[in-house]
């Protein structure tokens, strides 16, 4: 049985670390499975793959405009149409080097170094590394079954009070990781009406929408046009290596990160963005992937428990269960180690999303395959009993 009670002094062992370490094992020949990144085990629609391969056979792949091609743009605009029944403007919208540059662009034209930015707590860490890396002052909220694992008004005045410092951002993912939460169309109206009535940058992180089992999957789209949103290809779509992603602006902010995208990016992938574009009419087939994701959500729901795992926060949407570990362990990140050295299943420390409480949790990815997600479960069960 495994049992470690004190919380120790290794190194901290993150999500990309753990999956290189899991790489290496199973390099090694160790029979490992990862359940450690949202990383679908699916491939790239087929649409996309076949578009892909034409651009290849054509030749010449280069720079596109900084804002990407205005094919993706005006697709893009047609997905909000069909799925939002919204009227975006593609001159709105901005395709980007996966999510992770339209944080950096979003970050560097909203704010000066300094000013402060709200995030949840537990929470995606590169939110807290990124605002960090630029100066920012990041400020951690809580979320808990106080506040329905969400951000609300009341929870960002009294990390205010509590701090001192006013607000100058509010970034929110829905539906969020680690936790799954899905924050409905009232509490996300809530927030944003917050927001712009002090004036205070709103961000919704939608990289998670089309994986939404539970609740309503609004975008803060459908309730103001002073949202900053930022999505990706990467989960839904299944196309993680593509790094390939898109914001939607308000009109006063196009020109501004236009520019800074220039600079830093040039653009988006030519090739990305033209897989890309067929990507977004593989409905059919991804939501096949997506009905994969259901299963593995409903037998970890009931397994977990079974396990010795609390449930920490519900599992309604993205790909993950946060649990509760505590019953073996004070030190999250030695139990993973422990975990992927002894059994070859890895996960990931919850001190990666919180590094107040994140001691007593972890994070289990479940966007592998059926088979994996069971086997790597009765693994877990067989070290633990």
């Amino acid at each position: 049985m495994f049992s470690l009670s004190k919380r120790s002094d290794v190194e901290p062992f993150h999500a990309m670390d753990v999956l290189a370490e899991a790489t290496l094992r199973r390099q090694a020949g160790h029979p490992v499975i990862s359940m450690a990144v949202g990383q679908p085990s699916h491939p790239a629609p087929q649409a996309a793959l076949e578009a892909a391969r034409a651009a290849l056979g054509h030749g010449r792949i280069g720079y596109t405009d900084a804002l990407g091609t205005l094919a993706l743009r005006q697709a893009l605009s047609q997905h909000y149409r069909a799925r939002h029944g919204l009227a975006i403007d593609p001159k709105r919208i901005a395709i980007t080097t996966g999510s992770s540059a339209g944080f950096n662009l979003a970050f560097l034209t909203l704010f000066d170094a300094g000013d402060s930015v709200a995030i949840a707590r537990p929470g995606y860490p590169a939110y807290r590394n990124i605002l960090a890396a630029l100066g920012l002052d990041v400020a951690e909220v809580p979320v808990t079954e106080e506040t329905q694992f969400t951000l609300t008004p009341e929870s960002l005045e009294a990390a205010q009070a509590a701090s001192g410092k006013r607000l100058k951002g509010v970034l929110l993912a829905s539906p969020a990781n680690p936790t799954g939460t899905v924050t409905g169309r009232a509490a996300l109206k809530a927030l944003a009406d917050y927001c712009a009535d002090r004036s205070i940058a709103f961000i919704s992180d939608e990289i998670y929408h089309g994986l939404t089992f539970v609740g309503e999957e609004t975008s803060a789209l459908e309730l103001t046009d002073e949202a900053i949103v930022i999505n990706s290809f990467s989960k839904y779509y299944c196309m993680t290596g593509w790094r390939i992603g898109w914001m939607v602006l308000p009109e006063r902010l196009v020109r501004p990160i236009e520019r800074v995208a220039q600079s830093l990016y040039i653009s988006a992938p030519e090739l990305s963005q033209i897989a890309a574009e067929a990507a977004l009419g593989a409905g059919a087939e991804l939501d096949i992937y997506r009905e994969s994701y259901g299963r593995n959500r409903d037998f970890l729901m009931r397994r977990l428990p079974e396990i010795g795992f609390r449930i920490a926060s519900p599992m309604d949407g993205a790909f993950y269960a946060y649990v509760d570990v505590s019953r073996f362990t004070n030190d999250s990140m030695a139990f993973a180690r422990k975990m992927l050295a002894e059994i070859n299943v890895a996960a990931t420390p919850g001190l990666d999303f919180d590094p107040v409480e994140g001691h007593r949790a972890m994070r289990i990815s479940y966007a592998g395959s059926n088979a994996e997600i069971e086997e790597a479960t009765e693994r877990m069960a067989a070290w633990l009993k």
